[in-house]
């Protein structure tokens, strides 16, 4: 899958384990700044009204090793909306050009003082969809 989004960073030496690679558990932490920087980047000056998140489900498939000093590009795009939840999918892309990860995510839509999922409001459903430049919801309740 193309995405349109790239967040770049290095690799940092505290990124990495006893073996000098970076650590499995850091991946999910290169997923996670790259999705709040695209929930920044789509929401622009409207971040500070758009609804609460909260991470539901995530995955990652380590693919090859990477070590310290190597910048990455983490391709993410969100492939899915229901009613409360959005998925996203992305891959890790070492210099050499070759995934090093591919992971993915469900996102909620969530209401941090009642504790609770909302649905997704229409004009932030618009705004992804825009962005991604397909349709992306689905009949299904998640």
């Amino acid at each position: 899958m193309a995405f349109r989004f790239r967040h770049r960073f290095q690799v940092r030496f505290r990124d990495c384990d006893i073996f000098g690679h970076v650590n499995n558990a850091v991946y999910f932490t290169y997923m996670e700044e790259a999705r709040w920087a695209y929930w920044r980047e789509l929401m622009g000056e409207l971040y500070e009204g758009s609804p609460g998140l909260i991470l539901a489900r995530a995955e990652c498939d380590f693919l090859l090793p990477v070590r310290p000093g190597e910048r990455l590009d983490v391709w993410l795009g969100t492939t899915r909306i229901g009613r409360s939840s959005f998925s996203m999918d992305c891959e890790i892309v070492g210099e050499a050009g070759s995934p090093v990860a591919r992971g993915k995510a469900v996102m909620v839509a969530y209401d941090y003082a009642a504790a609770t999922p909302l649905p997704i409001p229409d004009w932030c459903r618009a705004r992804i969809e825009e962005y991604e430049g397909r349709n992306l919801s689905r009949a299904e309740r998640v």
